[in-house]
């Protein structure tokens, strides 16, 4: 697994939010109800001077907002999953905008089951004497045909 540190100042996503306790299954279903409603973003997308948009997000955060890790060992949390806009972007009805803080991560290329590389980052954080700074986000680039990649906050900036 390839795996990269980067920095990333703060970022704004609208997307459709749920929470763990709507049970099995609510992220595709944010999913599916995103993508199946983006004509009511897709002017707000940010894009780069092709064009193309610049990311699609699926951000996670603990239950009050705050950007911490999914609590309960990593089972209770808050998913958004949307699109990058930019910060002054304003969510229509029906939409979520959250704002994830200026952070350095390690970024993690991600081939094959999602779940195996979550682990897998996080076992090489404690390996590697880091410690986990917010939640991880999920993030699909567009400019290499959605090629998903997970992002690990070890320290906000």
């Amino acid at each position: 697994m390839e795996i990269q540190a980067v920095q990333k100042e703060a970022f704004s996503v609208i997307g459709k939010e749920g929470s763990t306790e709507q049970g099995a299954g609510f992220v595709k279903q944010l999913w599916d109800s995103a993508n199946a409603n983006f004509a009511d973003v897709q002017t707000l997308a940010k894009r780069d001077t092709a064009g193309n948009l610049v990311g699609l997000w699926g951000l996670m955060s603990d239950m009050g907002r705050q950007f911490r890790p999914w609590e309960e060992g990593f089972t209770k949390g808050l998913y958004l999953a949307g699109i990058e806009v930019d910060d002054d972007a304003e969510a229509p009805d029906g939409w979520a905008k959250w704002t994830a803080p200026a952070s350095e991560y390690l970024r993690a290329k991600i081939v094959g089951d999602p779940s195996r590389g979550f682990g897998e980052v996080i076992q090489y954080i404690k390996d590697n004497g880091k410690e986990l700074a917010g939640a991880v986000y999920d993030f699909n680039h567009p400019g290499e045909n959605g090629q998903l990649y997970m992002y690990f906050p070890i320290r906000r900036l």
